[in-house]
């Protein structure tokens, strides 16, 4: 990414490398409006491709099936087409070529390649708080869900990213709560 796409939010006017990250006000080149411009080192670096693929120098030498003009180096485990260094997408130790990649991520052939996941523990915990803010009785759905959805998928990944389980704490601990409150509201109104 070029630090030429970082521009002025006010006038558009692009913005030098010199202002950024310098944790302070300085003026546009272009407008003079204040700007404090924070970003990541890595906009200021050329982006590395992948290997670089190796000219065919020898007639009679294998191809890559996508770039005739470049030296095969390996064999894709999916279709067998021979495939050069910019091909060769490895996935888990096996090697496939894009077009594999593609077919096996529609198909749901590569279970690593993952792009959603479902927030299980995001859900519990909107399970047990929504209810009671609507007024609605905790007690009979809102908080033996949230407690299923804790205990059924307290191991299961919470994000790609990685994240700490404590939503799924404090979702299993209001749906504990709200179902003490209900048996107490219960045994309350049978006793009057």
């Amino acid at each position: 990414m070029e630090s030429s796409l970082v521009k002025c939010g006010k006038c558009q006017a692009v913005l030098f490398p010199e202002a950024f990250n310098t944790g302070q006000f300085s003026p546009c080149p272009s407008c003079a409006a204040p700007l404090a411009v924070e970003v990541f080192p890595a906009i200021l670096q050329t982006p590395s491709g992948g290997a670089a693929a190796e000219p065919l120098l020898v007639e009679g030498q294998s191809s890559c099936f996508y770039h005739p003009a470049k030296k095969a180096s390996i064999v894709c485990e999916g279709c067998g087409r021979f495939l050069c260094g910019l091909c060769d997408l490895e996935l888990n130790g096996r090697h496939v070529c894009p077009v594999c990649l593609e077919t096996g991520r529609k198909k749901s052939r590569y279970k690593d390649l993952e792009n959603t996941r479902v927030l299980w523990d995001q859900l519990a915990l909107h399970t047990a708080v929504i209810p009671p803010l609507l007024c609605l009785t905790p007690g009979l759905i809102g908080a033996p869900a949230a407690l299923y959805l804790v205990l059924r998928y307290r191991k299961a990944p919470c994000s790609i990213t990685g994240k700490s389980n404590l939503a799924f704490f404090v979702a299993g601990l209001l749906a504990v709560l709200e179902i003490i409150g209900g048996v107490i509201f219960v045994i309350y109104l049978i006793t009057q």
